[in-house]
């Protein structure tokens, strides 16, 4: 049985979904990796450090949880870690064709690690962060969809200056 298990994503900023993905993670696996995309081609808002110390608050209580970043392939950052397992979050059937034809790809780099798709509770399964940016550029309540602290952080960058 695999005893550790990697939870990617960018994390642009953390939203409950990705937090409740992670608590059902660790019911299956009993070391959850959360690895922080740096990803360029994303363009996130916040920096890879802002993201991670995001992360880090969100799951300080949820014991077998750590943050790391990653700037390869999620399969060599897997193999470095001795994780077999990606953990893949599934929100509605929109992402479906995308996070299959990530699996697939990852397979033919790294048939030796598995991905498996989880979906959020009910209440998070239509939040993405990148609806979230936009909401709260706009204005709106983000409290039910983040953390405090994320939403506080979610405003200040994107009230700030634009480039």
């Amino acid at each position: 049985m695999c005893q550790q298990a990697i939870y990617p994503g960018t994390f642009d900023p953390v939203t409950y979904g990705h937090i409740d993905i992670i608590k059902r993670g660790v019911l299956i696996f009993p070391q959850l990796i959360v690895a922080v995309a740096a990803n360029p081609y994303k363009k996130p808002l916040f920096s890879v450090q802002e993201r991670l110390e995001m992360l880090s608050r969100a799951v300080a209580d949820i014991p077998g949880v750590s943050i790391e970043s990653f700037d390869d392939l999620v399969v060599d950052f897997a193999r470095k870690k001795n994780a077999g397992v990606l953990i893949r979050g599934l929100r509605m059937i929109s992402d479906f064709e995308y996070e299959f034809q990530m699996a697939l790809t990852n397979r033919k780099f790294a048939p030796d690690i598995e991905t498996i798709f989880l979906m959020p509770h009910e209440n998070y399964s239509y939040v993405s962060s990148r609806l979230l940016k936009e909401a709260g550029d706009l204005g709106a309540d983000l409290s039910c969809f983040v953390p405090a602290y994320v939403e506080e952080a979610l405003k200040k960058k994107i009230s700030g200056p634009k480039t």
